[in-house]
């Protein structure tokens, strides 16, 4: 293993948007962000279509789960190759594979109409592939920016993925009612390219690491992280955002069917809502996290994010709904960057990929248990109520670690920054 890094701050005098200014940021910036628009086009589409195709939230949340599950199995092996292989190829690859699933599903879509059952599938094999790559993605950033700017390069990155979010939907739901599903599955499956454009274009040294064994390389990135205080701290903050607040982002297309009233437009105008504040956080990500730190910024997000879904699921009709889940998509998203942030900062190179797969695991597997749950629980209950109980359990969490353990999170700052408990 190699010698530990300590925790670094970034300076007050980075700008947010400091990482463009490199070629290779940039470039794999532009390409992720031409593919994240065809992904959220085609996952509006999708999304309306099954709920509409079925009329159940269950069948709408276990499509959405499929893309998440496979990361509780093959996220740690992903992590596993980021930190043996080329990180470059294995994205390269990856998007490849997305790419051929995309037009597998266009090919579907045009000489028939699939069922939920097929989409699952599709959904399920995306997932293997996305959790296979992601590791190695995520990994990239510290080769493509100095540290002083991880905290701006990974809101970019968020931003990329959102913008995306707002121009896909309204985008992908315009062609829908427009000219049909399978125009925006073959829009998406050409959006693909973008990215292996990008990644050619670029130049990554890879640094030649001595493989353990496949297993025991996966078992010594658990160990770092449940022996690094801030890193298993940063990985329970993530279990427990993601299993009060992160569920109403996979049930947007039933609350709207069953709770909100709209159709496909409603959905697009949705999605782009929380798309929206994602990349507001996003574009000022770096500063945030410049000014107040990471601990804080992470603080103020799984806090702020309960009562965001609360405000959002107790809305009378879609119309209200815009601003309570733009609300959610800034607080949903200033959280996962500050996870991602922690993890980047906090791990070496060569146990970065298995650091940030860990976080993989536990975002797609704890996703795919909440999402299941309410969606099921709503079917049954109703999906606003399921959705404001969820939060009210989240934020007594958080209230009986803040009374019990007072100093809890403490240990996301740097030695130097610790400051007052919260």
């Amino acid at each position: 293993m190699g010698v530990r890094h300590s925790p670094v701050t970034e300076s007050p005098t980075v700008s947010s948007f400091a990482p463009l200014r490199r070629r290779a940021f940039r470039i794999v910036w532009i390409g992720a962000l031409i593919s994240n628009v065809g992904s959220w086009m085609q996952a509006a589409s999708l999304g309306y279509y099954t709920a509409n195709l079925t009329g159940s939230a269950g069948w709408s949340a276990a499509v959405a789960a499929a893309e998440f599950a496979p990361t509780a199995l093959l996220g740690p092996i992903g992590g596993a190759l980021a930190d043996r292989l080329p990180r470059k190829l294995v994205v390269l690859a990856m998007t490849i594979t997305q790419g051929l699933l995309a037009g597998l599903l266009t090919w579907a879509m045009i000489f028939g109409s699939p069922g939920a059952p097929m989409l699952f599938m599709f959904a399920l094999a995306n997932g293997c592939s996305f959790a296979l790559g992601f590791p190695s993605s995520s990994a990239l950033l510290p080769e493509l920016v100095p540290p002083e700017e991880i905290g701006a390069a990974v809101g970019l990155s968020s931003a990329s993925w959102n913008l995306g979010r707002v121009v896909g939907p309204l985008l992908g739901t315009l062609l829908y009612q427009q000219i049909g599903l399978a125009w925006v599955l073959a829009i998406n499956t050409l959006s693909f390219v973008a990215v292996g454009v990008s990644l050619l274009t670029i130049s990554i040294v890879h640094t030649p690491r001595t493989p353990s064994p496949l297993f025991a390389s996966i078992r010594e990135g658990f160990r770092y992280v449940s022996s690094t205080p801030s890193l298993r701290v940063n990985a329970q903050a993530l279990c427990l955002n993601t299993l009060f607040v992160a569920p109403f982002i996979g049930l947007i297309p039933a609350m709207v069917e069953k709770e909100l009233g709209g159709g496909k437009q409603a959905v697009g105008w949705l999605i782009t809502g929380q798309g929206l504040g994602a990349v507001i956080t996003g574009l000022t990500f770096g500063k945030l996290v410049a000014r107040y730190g990471p601990r804080r910024v992470m603080l103020g997000s799984i806090t702020g994010g309960p009562l965001a879904v609360i405000l959002y699921a107790l809305s009378p009709s879609w119309e209200w709904a815009v601003v309570p889940i733009l609300v959610c998509g800034a607080l949903y998203f200033g959280a996962l960057s500050s996870f991602s942030t922690v993890s980047n900062l906090q791990a070496p190179s060569e146990l970065r990929g298995r650091v940030l797969s860990l976080n993989q695991v536990i975002l797609g597997a704890v996703y795919a248990v909440s999402l299941n749950v309410e969606g099921q629980l709503g079917d049954r209950l109703g999906l606003r109520q399921v959705a404001i109980g969820g939060a009210v359990l989240g934020l007594v969490v958080l209230l009986v670690i803040r009374t019990l353990r007072p100093g809890y999170s403490a240990s996301l700052d740097p030695p130097e920054a610790v400051v007052s408990p919260s």
